[in-house]
Order: structure tokens, then sequence, then C-alpha cells
């Protein structure tokens, strides 16, 4: 049995915990506040008269998690040890998982950007997706912390979710295949006309030195105009954003402010040392988040580039984190970053100086190659498969969802050119080339890359 003996004194109220049978004390140090009285006879009581033996640490777990949940803020969080240890392995060089950034929004789990090249990009998911169930079971009301522990697993099993895009509020069904999520965060090629396409997909500790490595092998290669892309981007560690900004603008201007619950403002000024003097654009989307917004303010309003795209995600907010003993992380809110002309973007993002949308072939779901789509099958999955034939060029007749003579005609085409036994069906190797191939194309059609590449060419010529 615990005892609870309180003590008032004049630095607050001393809590002595001891548990009858066993050498143990603990003391436990609360400031002088009333509406404590409420949370610790709640523990007392829960202590000696639950039906139940309880685990105290639990309790404590408990009463923290809920503290921070009912701040209503997304991005403060209370982990455990065993979930900061988990945590801490998905922000090492690599991790298990399907490779999305998700974030909780008015009770639900939404996508902030999936990772390049991971099971989620592949598989179609998309910026703002709403996932409504993590193998079978709804996550309404789930943290981004326990949905992240739910969805994550080991390389090579499987998990099945159902998610929401959009105003549309029929569900969507994929089972995707966890992998090994390597954290590689810079992407580079050399473009047509000497214009290099340097893509940044998170602000981690080495993000700088691996951008100025591409820098390098691009300049090498007679580097002559920059498209910096931070597209699906979720952003990371403030301290990245600000030296990858400092690249781009003058030494001593402002890249970003930080304004604190006291109204006391902090500037933060762009670094001396390399400087990249080639014509720049930055792409932007939906998934271009938190460091990447304010990379993009920066180079915006005090580099003068043009950003291309569609609006960013609007996180405006910044975070620490206070580790305890026992390995508990908390995680919270602790001020609001604004732009060098002090606007404020959250829950507005940045809008790019050229709008491009993507294709709308780019938004279409992911086909389920479990299920065989055939003549006289009528579905939403069916339209989306005809909208993806049309894209690649084959004609499957009218986009209604009806899977007629047309449709079976393109399909067996698709897969005579793809040299896939043809049968005139979709399901399972003919599915999963059909979405390959529509992959393949969106990469190689990408609107926004080449507006940003004109963009520059002009400033070239």
């Amino acid at each position: 049995m615990m005892i609870i003996v309180l003590i008032l004194g004049t630095s607050g109220i001393t809590i002595f915990a001891l548990t009858v049978g066993e050498k143990k004390v603990v003391e436990v140090r609360t400031p002088n506040h009333e509406e404590f009285q409420k949370l610790f006879s709640a523990y007392e009581e829960l202590g000696e008269k639950y039906y139940k033996n309880v685990d105290e640490n639990k309790l404590v777990d408990g009463a923290l998690k809920g503290m921070i949940e009912s701040l209503g803020d997304p991005y403060s969080d209370y982990m455990t040890g065993e979930e900061a240890s988990q945590f801490s392995d998905s922000i090492s060089s690599s991790f298990d998982g399907i490779g999305a950034e998700i974030q909780e929004k008015d009770g639900q789990i939404i996508i902030v950007s999936p990772i390049r090249n991971s099971p989620a990009e592949k598989a179609g998911l998309l910026p703002n997706d709403v996932i409504k169930t993590v193998n079978g079971k709804s996550i309404a009301g789930k943290t981004a912390n326990d949905a992240v522990q739910l969805i994550r697993g080991k390389k090579g099993t499987e998990v099945e979710l159902q998610y929401q895009r959009g105003k549309d509020s029929k569900l969507h069904k994929l089972t995707l295949v966890r992998d090994e999520i390597p954290i590689e965060t810079v992407y580079g090629e050399m473009t047509k006309n000497k214009i290099a396409h340097i893509q940044i997909t998170s602000f981690a500790d080495d993000t700088y030195k691996e951008l100025l490595q591409q820098l390098d092998k691009m300049e090498k290669k007679g580097m002559k105009g920059l498209v910096l892309d931070v597209r699906q981007n979720p952003g990371g560690m403030l301290t990245t954003a600000v030296s990858i900004a400092s690249l781009f603008v003058k030494t001593g201007d402002t890249v970003m402010q930080v304004e604190y619950k006291s109204g006391e403002k902090e500037v933060l000024k762009a670094q001396g040392g390399r400087k990249v003097n080639v014509p720049v654009t930055l792409l932007i989307d939906k998934g271009s988040a938190s460091a990447s917004e304010i990379l993009a303010a920066a180079m915006s309003e005090n580099a003068h580039v043009q950003l291309v795209g569609e609006k960013s995600f609007g996180k405006g907010t910044m975070q620490s984190a206070k580790t305890e003993a026992d390995g508990s992380i908390m995680k919270y809110t602790t001020g609001k970053w604004l732009t060098p002309e002090g606007n404020w973007i959250h829950k507005k993002g940045i809008k790019p100086d050229v709008k491009v949308t993507y294709s709308s072939y780019a938004k279409l779901p992911f086909l389920d190659d479990s299920k065989a789509m055939k003549y006289g099958v009528v579905s939403d999955q069916v339209k989306a498969a005809e909208q993806m034939l049309k894209a690649l060029g084959y004609n499957p007749g009218k986009i209604d969802g009806v899977y007629d003579e047309y449709t079976q005609y393109a399909v067996s085409r698709f897969q005579e050119n793809e040299k896939i036994t043809i049968d005139g069906i979709l399901k399972g190797k003919t599915t999963n080339t059909l979405m390959i191939e529509l992959r393949k194309k969106i990469k190689k059609d990408d609107p926004q890359l080449a507006k940003a590449r004109k963009i520059i060419l002009k400033e070239i010529k």
C-alpha cells in the first residue's frame, strides 16, 4: 500500500510517497498551486481504493499526456520512455515503415508529406489525405504519435489503411508493404541547358553538408541556373533551414523572426560564407511545411527568388523538447516564427509567385491490385484506372467507372505493350505496372519543374 504525505512549505508542496513493504521513498516537489490538489487527490484515491493494483508510472504518464492534449496543439506531445526510444529510431539513418510524415488536425490524422521513394509515395498518398483506419481500426481522436505506433512495423509486413481525399466522402483502401526508409535528404540532377534541379526532402543534421556537396557537383558540370525543390518536404531543424537560407540571402539580412509569449522577438540573420550566384527558383507545394516555409519566405522576401508551384502547408510555430531522467520527452510549442517582413503564415501557407498545379492524373487514388477489374464491373476504382489509361495514351472510352469493351481493349493494348499476359483484366502485375508507368509519366511531365526552368532560362538569356 502507498501512503502519501503532503507538507506545505514556502517553496510549494512536498509530497513523500512511501510504499509499505519496500524501502522506497520518492520525493516530488510541486509549485504552490491549489489546482494541483485535485490531481494529488485523484492519484491518492486511485492508488488506495481502485479495485486492482495500478501502475503508478502509467498514472503519471497518463496525467502528463492529458495535460499536453488539453492544449489542443497538434505539435505538442508527450512520449513515454519507450515511445521516445521508438521516435528516436525513426529519425536515425533509417527506419522501417511506410514513409509518411503525419500530424493530428481537428481530431483526425492527416498526411503532411510522403517521403521520396517510400511505399507511401509509390502508393500515391498525398498531402492532406486523411487516414481513417489502420488495419480496420478507427484512429479518430488518436494523437499523431499513437498513429505512428500503429502504422509503423517491420520491413516486409503489411499494413492496411483507409483514407479520404479532399471533399470526397468515399474511403479508399490500400495495403502497403512496410520497407526500410533511408533518410536521404538531398537529390540532384543536371537538366537541359545546364540548369540544376536539387531536391531537399527534409531538414536534418547533415542536410546542409549534403546540399553543399550537390552544389559542388553541379558547379563542376557548368551550372548556369538552379531549381531548388522543397515540395513534399515536411520540415525539420531550424538551424539547418537558416544555414541553407544563408546561401541565398545577403549576409546580415533577416532570414526569419521568432516571437515568444512575452512578445519579445528574436531576429535570425543570414550567415556569411558561401553564396549561390546563379539565377534560382524555388518549388513549393501543399507538402512544404515548417522549415521548408522558413526557407521559402526568406528566399522570396529577402533574396527576391520566385516561388513556383502551389500554396504551402502553413506551419508557423516552433517546438522545444524536454527529456526527463526516465527517457520520456515533453515536446511543446514555444513560439511563433515570422517571415523577414513579420508575416505569420500559420494555417495560411505561402502563396507562390507563379501558381502551377499538378496534373489531374497525379492525384489519382491507389489501385488495389488484389481485386480484379474486368468487363461489367462498375466502381470508383475502374474510373481511376480509366483516367490512368487515358493519361498513358490508351483510349478507355468514356471515363465513367464502367468497365466496358473499350476499357477492356485499352487494358489489352497496355498488356501487349508491357509484355504481360493479355486477358483484358486489371489485377496483380497489370495493375502494378499501370501505376508504375503512371508514376514515371508524372515525374517526366512535371509541369512545375518545367515552369521553374523556363523562368530561369529567361534570366540567363
